[in-house]
């Protein structure tokens, strides 16, 4: 029982430290959560049973990080938003020299008229 609760301990600290330095840092709190909670009852077993817990304090070790790491990204890293007209314009130039292109093709093997090329709507 002691061993399933150090493993669930360093898988969730470890998955906790991975997700701290992903983009989805919040996630980690959850499994830092996890861990901890974990972590404790592997502690507790271990000083029961007078067994050494050098494991357990390494997946506490690695919490800490995990948390240390998420928090700062959740105080120093803010995501702004930018231009989206200037985005939107892009997309809307794209896809105009888009058509223009396939105008510019010899689609006759297509059974393809101009007007069908006409008829896309561009604010798809």
């Amino acid at each position: 029982m002691r061993t399933l609760f150090i493993i669930f301990t360093v898988i969730a600290a470890v998955l906790a430290l991975v997700l701290s330095i992903l983009p989805l840092s919040n996630l980690a709190f959850i499994l830092a959560g996890i861990a901890i909670i974990f972590g404790v009852i592997a502690f507790h077993l271990s000083n029961k049973q007078d067994k050494p817990n050098h494991t357990v304090k390494l997946a506490f070790l690695l919490t800490i990080i995990a948390i240390s790491f998420s928090t700062y990204k959740a105080l120093f890293n803010s995501l702004e938003v930018g231009n989206t007209e200037q985005l939107q314009e892009t997309d809307k130039k794209s896809e105009i020299e888009a058509l223009e292109k396939l105008k510019d093709l010899d689609l006759e093997y297509l059974n393809l008229e101009e007007n069908d090329l006409e008829e896309i709507d561009i604010h798809q």
